[in-house]
C-alpha cells in the first residue's frame, strides 16, 4: 500500500468538508448527497489502509516541510479504528438527511461531519504528539460548533450553557493532556509515540500518566470528567450525540488511554488499581443516575458514561483478557450506543418529544425502530448472545485473573451495573414502545429509509459481533494484543461457562418456544371489561355518568407510565440525598468553577493591554516551570 493513502484518509474528508461550505443553501439535496458520498469515499480509503500492511508517512517525503509536521503511521490498532470512524461518519450523514430536515445552520452542519471524521483519522494515525494535538483540538472545536446548532426543543440559554461546559471541561482535559505530554517529552526526549516506553516510577512519570489519563477521561466521558455529556444531550441534535459522545469521542479517548497504559508507560499495581476504582465508580454512579431520568437522551448519555467505566476497569486489570475485553467493549459500546441514539432520534422525530412520560405504544407503529432498540438495549445490558455480553464477559475474566485481594468487589460492581442497565432499559422500552399510546400523540408512522438503514445496520452488527465474536476478536482485537485466535477462543470459553455456538443455539431455541407460546395465547379469546376502581366502573357517580349514561365518551388518562416505579428509587433512604446532590451538581467538576471566580477576577484585573506585562508573565512562567522540572528531577 502506498503511504500516501494515509494522507487521503485524513485530508479527503477535511478537504471535502471545506468544499461543502461553498455549496449554497438552494442546493440542499446536493450538499447532503455530497457529504454522504465523501464519507463513503473516506470509508473505502480507510478500509484499504486497514487491509494493507503497516505504512509510514512523514512530510519529509515532500522535501519542503519538517518530518514532524505530519508523521502518520498505520498499525493494527489505529487502522481498524479509522475504519469505524469513517463508518460512523457515513451512517450519521445518511441519518441526518431526514432527521435534520428543517433545522437551521445546515450549511455548517454537514461540513462539520466531514471535518470531524478527517480530524479523528488524523489524531488516530499521528505518530508524533504535535500533529496529534492539532487534530485533537480540531475535534474540540467541531464538538463546540455542533452543540451550538442546538436541538429542536432546546432554548438558547441551554445551548449556550452546554457549549460552554463542553469547552471548559474538554478544554481543561486538553490542557492536562498537553502538560502530561510535556512531562513525557522531558522523560523520554522524544515526541515520537512509537519510541516512547518508560517505567512508571517517580513523581514526574506518575504526574505525566495522570495528566494524560485525565485528557483521555475527559474525551471518553469517564468520571469525574463526564458531566459535559448529559448537558450536551438535551441541547445538541440527537444525530450529533450518536456521532460524537456515543462513538467518536469514546473511540479516541479510549485509544489514548490504551496507548498510555500499553505503550507509553509500564504501569505498576497502584496505577492499575486506580484505573479499576475509577472504572467501578463510573459504572455504578452513572447507571444509578440513568435510572431516574425521564428524558431519553439524557438517560442514554448516562449509560454512555457507565459503559466507559467497564472499559477503564478492563484496562486497569492489566491482564491480557481484561484489556482485550476492554478494547472489544470500546468498539461494541460505540456500535450499540450509536444505535440507541439513532432510535431515540427516530422516536423524537415522529412524536416531537423526548419525554418518556409522554410516549407509549409505538412498537406497532415503528416496528423496525422497536426491534433495533431492543437489540441494542439487550446488547448494552450484556445479554447473550449479543456483542455486549462477550466483551463484558472478557472483562469479568480479566478482573478474576488480576489476582487482586478484593477483586470480588469489582466483579460484583460490574455485574450489578449490567443488571441495573437492563432494569433501566425495561423502563425505556415500556415507556416508548409498549404500554398505551397517549391520545395527544395521534397517528405515528415509521421513519424514512435513510434513518432506518443506520439503525438496522448497527443492530445487525450487535448480533454478528456476539454470535460470531471470533470475527472481530480475530481481525480487530487479537492483532492489537498480540494474541492469536485459539488463545482468544479458549479465553472466552473459560472452563466451559459459555460457548458462543452452543449458547446461541440454546437461546434461539428458547426464543422460538417463547414465540410459539405467545402465538398460541393470541389465538385464545380474550374477555374485555371496563376499568373498575373503588367499587365503581369508571364514569359511574360522576358528571360523565349523570349526563352520558355512566359511559366515558371522552378520552381519560388511565395509562400506567413506565417511569413511575423508578421515581420511587429517588426517595429511598440514602439514595434520596445522593440523587439530590447529583442533580444540583455537587459531584460535577464543572461546579467547582464558582470557587475559582475570585482568581478569575484577579487575573482579569491584570489584563491591562500592555505588552511588557505579558512578556514578563511568560518569562516568570518559564522560570517557575524550569524550577518545577529541576525539583522533580
Amino acid at each position: 500500500m502506498n503511504s500516501a493513502m494515509l494522507l487521503w484518509a485524513v485530508f479527503l474528508p477535511i478537504g471535502t468538508g471545506v468544499l461543502c461550505f461553498l455549496i449554497p443553501d438552494k442546493a440542499k439535496r446536493f450538499r447532503e448527497d455530497f457529504t454522504s458520498i465523501a464519507a463513503l469515499a473516506s470509508l473505502i480509503i480507510s478500509t484499504i489502509v486497514f487491509l494493507g500492511p503497516d505504512a509510514h508517512f512523514q512530510t519529509a517525503q515532500m522535501k519542503f516541510l519538517p518530518a514532524s509536521f505530519l508523521d502518520f503511521y498505520s498499525s493494527d490498532f489505529n487502522s481498524f479504528l479509522i475504519v469505524f470512524v469513517s463508518f460512523f461518519g457515513f451512517l450519521v450523514s445518511l441519518y441526518s438527511i431526514k432527521y435534520m430536515d428543517g433545522m437551521k445552520r445546515l450549511r455548517e452542519y454537514y461540513p462539520y461531519i466531514l471535518i470531524t471524521v478527517g480530524a479523528a483519522n488524523g489524531a488516530l494515525l499521528s505518530n508524533n504528539f504535535l500533529p496529534f494535538l492539532g487534530f485533537w483540538g480540531i475535534i474540540l472545536v467541531t464538538l463546540f460548533l455542533f452543540t451550538t446548532i442546538g436541538s429542536r426543543d432546546a432554548s438558547p440559554e441551554k445551548i449556550f450553557n452546554a457549549a460552554s461546559k463542553n469547552m471548559l471541561i474538554l478544554g481543561g482535559g486538553d490542557l492536562a493532556l498537553i502538560l502530561g505530554i510535556g512531562l513525557l517529552w522531558q522523560l523520554s526526549n522524544s515526541l515520537n509515540m512509537s519510541e516512547i516506553s518508560i517505567p512508571l516510577h517517580g513523581a514526574m512519570a506518575t504526574s505525566s500518566f495522570i495528566l494524560i489519563a485525565t485528557g483521555a477521561f475527559s474525551k471518553a466521558g469517564a468520571m469525574p470528567m463526564h458531566s459535559w455529556i448529559p448537558s450536551m444531550s438535551t441541547a445538541a441534535p440527537t444525530s450529533t450525540l450518536a456521532f460524537l459522545p456515543a462513538s467518536l469521542d469514546k473511540l479516541l479517548g479510549i485509544y489514548l488511554l490504551a496507548r498510555v497504559a500499553l505503550d507509553f508507560f509500564e504501569l505498576n499495581f497502584s496505577m492499575n488499581l486506580l484505573l479499576m476504582i475509577i472504572g467501578g465508580i463510573t459504572i455504578i454512579a452513572a447507571v444509578m443516575m440513568a435510572m431516574i431520568q425521564h428524558d431519553v437522551r439524557k438517560l442514554l448519555s448516562f449509560h454512555a458514561i457507565s459503559q466507559v467505566g467497564y472499559i477503564v476497569l478492563g484496562i486497569g486489570t492489566g491482564t491480557t483478557i481484561g484489556i482485550a475485553g476492554a478494547l472489544f467493549h470500546m468498539l461494541n459500546n460505540a456500535i450499540f450506543k450509536s444505535c440507541l441514539f439513532f432510535t431515540a432520534g427516530a422516536v423524537e422525530r415522529r412524536t416531537g418529544t423526548a419525554n418518556l412520560a409522554k410516549m407509549g405504544g409505538l412498537g406497532k407503529m415503528m416496528p423496525l425502530t422497536f426491534v433495533a432498540f431492543m437489540i441494542a438495549a439487550l446488547a448494552i445490558s450484556g445479554v447473550p448472545p449479543l456483542n455486549g455480553f462477550v466483551s463484558k464477559w472478557m472483562i469479568y475474566q480479566g478482573i478474576i485473573e488480576a489476582g487482586i485481594a478484593q477483586s470480588w468487589i469489582f466483579l460484583i460492581i460490574a455485574m450489578l451495573g449490567s443488571a441495573l442497565t437492563l432494569a433501566s432499559f425495561v423502563k425505556v422500552g415500556h415507556s416508548i414502545f409498549l404500554g398505551e399510546k397517549p391520545h395527544e400523540l395521534g397517528e405515528v408512522k415509521e421513519v424514512e429509509h435513510s434513518m432506518k438503514f443506520p439503525m438496522a445496520v448497527l443492530a445487525l452488527i450487535c448480533i454478528v459481533f456476539g454470535v460470531l465474536a471470533q470475527i472481530p476478536l480475530l481481525y480487530f482485537i487479537g492483532p492489537v494484543m498480540g494474541i492469536s485466535f485459539p488463545e482468544i477462543g479458549a479465553a472466552i470459553v473459560w472452563t466451559g461457562f459459555w460457548n458462543p455456538t452452543s449458547g446461541t443455539i440454546l437461546l434461539l431455541v428458547a426464543l422460538a418456544i417463547g414465540a410459539l407460546i405467545y402465538l398460541a395465547g393470541r389465538g385464545m379469546g380474550m374477555r374485555t371489561a371496563p376499568p373498575f376502581i373503588g367499587g365503581e366502573t369508571i364514569g359511574e357517580g360522576t358528571t360523565n355518568s349523570l349526563n352520558r349514561g355512566g359511559r366515558l365518551t371522552e378520552p381519560h388518562e388511565t395509562r400506567v407510565l413506565g417511569t413511575e416505579f423508578y421515581d420511587t428509587i429517588r426517595n429511598m433512604g440514602i439514595l434520596k440525598r445522593a440523587y439530590s446532590k447529583g442533580e444540583t451538581g455537587s459531584f460535577d467538576i464543572y461546579s467547582l468553577g464558582k470557587y475559582l471566580q475570585p482568581i478569575g477576577w484577579i487575573l482579569s484585573s491584570w489584563h491591562n493591554g500592555r505588552l511588557s506585562n505579558y512578556v514578563s508573565w511568560i518569562l516568570w512562567g518559564l522560570i517557575v516551570l524550569f524550577a518545577i522540572l529541576a525539583f522533580i528531577n
